[in-house]
């Protein structure tokens, strides 16, 4: 069993959801978000469902290079001076602004794709340097629904930076292949969290907080290579959007 995880994004949505999860099972947490008040006010939550695991917390922002590989060292440090090491790392921290290319949002739309590409590339060196050095461990790079088509508009960057992930984590996995060391891609889809109150009106199949984070870190556990969450409606949606032309995929979400 992978005792000792860290996971970033861990202040609200997912991350906190899986934190809860992880908890139950008995495992030491290493958390990391930029809201270090929610990250206490979570720590608190943890150690009242399970008093027995230890909580670690770091403010984080993953955009800083530096600072990840400091933090992620930091909490490795922290595990082995305890006797274990660190065995799991769940990339998570994203965020979905911006909008139409050419409309002036250039920024928000950047802002997009250096969280969710680029400084999942600098968490995922980071975590991968340190499974090298000890020779095991499993990453785990979270994905979207939305990394198999391109789409318009708002969702336009948040899919392209899904898909890049998709693809880097599959090199990862080639990279370390015959390696004790797994590496698990999820493409979750609508879960109910901070993101998706954002968008207004609830979308279609979308789950609650608890019941999706329940079915991550279950497929986390089975380290498969790559999990779709909930399996029904996504696998099916998936194949059905590939077989859209692009005129179709823009009548719907344009």
């Amino acid at each position: 069993m992978r005792k000792n995880i860290l996971i970033t994004g861990a202040s609200s949505g997912l991350g906190m959801g899986m934190a809860k999860e992880f908890a139950k099972q008995g495992c030491h947490l290493a958390l990391c978000a930029r809201r270090t008040e929610r990250l206490e006010t979570l720590k608190k939550e943890l150690l009242t469902i399970n008093p027995s695991i230890e909580v670690l917390t770091a403010s984080l922002d993953v955009n800083d290079t530096e600072a990840v590989f400091s933090i992620f060292d930091s909490f490795r440090t922290a595990f082995e001076t305890q006797g274990g090491t660190l065995d799991r790392v769940i990339v998570n921290a994203g965020i979905g602004r911006g909008g139409s290319l050419g409309k002036g949002l250039e920024g928000p739309n950047r802002e997009t794709a250096m969280t969710n590409f680029c400084a999942a590339l600098t968490q995922m060196e980071a975590a991968l340097k340190i499974f090298r050095d000890q020779n095991h461990g499993h990453l785990v790079a979270v994905s979207s629904m939305s990394a198999f088509r391109g789409y318009p508009g708002a969702l336009n960057v948040y899919a392209a930076t899904k898909a890049g992930l998709k693809s880097l984590a599959e090199g990862a996995r080639i990279e370390v292949y015959n390696r004790p060391i797994k590496v698990t891609t999820l493409f979750p889809g609508y879960i109910q969290s901070e993101m998706t109150d954002s968008i207004g009106k609830p979308p279609p199949y979308m789950i609650s907080l608890e019941k999706g984070s329940r079915l991550l870190v279950k497929a986390i556990d089975k380290e498969k290579n790559t999990a779709i969450i909930p399996f029904w409606p996504w696998y099916f949606f998936k194949i059905f959007m590939n077989l859209l032309s692009p005129k179709m995929v823009r009548i719907i979400f344009g």
